[in-house]
């Protein structure tokens, strides 16, 4: 079931790039999940505004790909505290977990190919 559409992706994205760049700060993370964080957050905004769909500006990446890098990123973000080390900080675990649950859920139901319909 497909119900998010390119544009609302589009809102979702950037208030992804958002809850990145506070993180560090809301649930204060440490160095790593800290740095890791504001570079999520630069890397989200750069993917976001060069994908072809109604945010990008710069429409370099289809919205197909911009689907599987999300398909890649979200199991990654939850794996992530447990490779790199951060697993016992309680906050930047959940965090980073929840974040790739909620990329995982996002990728389920976007329509990544409406943007193809249209053309």
């Amino acid at each position: 079931m497909q119900i998010i559409s390119p544009r609302q992706h589009g809102y979702l994205d950037f208030l992804t790039v958002i809850l990145f760049l506070l993180a560090p700060v809301l649930f204060g993370l440490s160095e790593v999940p800290a740095l890791l964080a504001y570079g999520l957050a630069m890397v989200h905004l750069a993917v976001t505004l060069t994908s072809d769909f109604p945010f990008g500006l710069i429409k370099l990446i289809p919205f197909t790909v911009h689907g599987w890098i999300e398909r890649i990123v979200g199991p990654t973000l939850v794996a992530v505290p447990f490779v790199l080390g951060f697993a016992d900080e309680p906050m930047a675990r959940n965090f980073y977990m929840g974040m790739g649950l909620i990329i995982i859920v996002v990728g389920l139901l976007t329509d990544y190919r409406a943007t193809q319909r249209k053309s």
